[in-house]
C-alpha cells in the first residue's frame, strides 16, 4: 500500500513538473512600442495587407525578428535612404534582411539591445547606407526578444525594425562605413 501511494506521488510531481514546463514555454511576450511609421517617413509608404512577407518578419520569442508589425510599399516617385550594420567576415551579410530608418549612433551595446542583435550574429563592424527602390513592399515593426546565450537576453524592444526579405534587388546607390573603436569615459 506504501508503495503504491509512494509510485503515485511520484508521478503526481512528474505530472506538474511537465505541465510547470509546458506552461513556461506558452508564456505570452507584450509587444513593446507603436508599428505606426515615424512621421517623417509617413508619406513615403503605402500600407498593404501582405499576410506572407509580415509572417516571414514575425519571429518567435526569443529568436529575434518582428514582434508585431505592419507591411508597406515604397510611394513610386520616392526613395528613402535606409542603414544595416554588419559583418564584414561574412561579405553576404551586406544585404541582409533586416535594415533601420536611422543611421547608428551611440554606444554599441545599446544598439545591440534596441535591435535585439546578439554579439553571435554579428560584430557589428560595417554599416550600409542605401536608398530604397520606389515600389518597394517592406515588413515595418517593433522587435521580437533574442536570447543570445545562458547569460544574455534582450527583451522586446520598441524601435522600429524594417524587414527587407530581397535586399540586394530592393536597394540602390550604396555607400558603405568602416566601423572605428573609439572610447568615451564613463560617467
Amino acid at each position: 500500500m506504501k508503495l503504491n501511494l509512494i509510485v503515485i506521488c511520484i508521478f503526481m510531481l512528474g505530472g506538474c513538473k511537465a505541465v510547470s514546463e509546458h506552461n513556461a514555454s506558452q508564456e505570452i511576450v507584450q509587444c513593446e512600442g507603436d508599428v505606426t511609421i515615424p512621421g517623417e517617413f509617413s508619406d513615403f509608404f503605402i500600407e498593404t495587407n501582405n499576410s506572407e512577407l509580415l509572417n516571414l518578419a514575425l519571429g518567435e520569442p526569443g529568436k529575434g525578428g518582428l514582434c508585431e508589425g505592419k507591411t508597406y510599399q515604397l510611394k513610386d516617385q520616392q526613395t528613402l535612404i535606409v542603414y544595416r550594420a554588419w559583418n564584414s567576415t561574412n561579405p553576404n551579410s551586406r544585404f541582409g534582411a533586416w535594415w533601420a530608418f536611422y543611421q547608428p549612433d551611440g554606444k554599441v551595446s545599446q544598439y545591440r539591445e534596441d535591435y535585439e542583435i546578439c554579439y553571435q550574429w554579428s560584430p557589428l563592424d560595417k554599416l550600409v547606407q542605401c536608398q530604397l527602390k520606389p515600389g518597394t513592399q517592406v515588413a515595418i515593426g517593433t522587435g521580437q526578444s533574442a536570447v543570445c546565450s545562458e547569460y544574455l537576453e534582450y527583451p522586446p524592444s520598441d524601435k522600429l525594425q524594417i524587414y527587407l526579405p530581397n535586399a540586394e534587388a530592393s536597394v540602390e546607390n550604396c555607400t558603405v562605413f568602416d566601423g572605428e573603436l573609439s572610447w568615451i569615459q564613463e560617467d
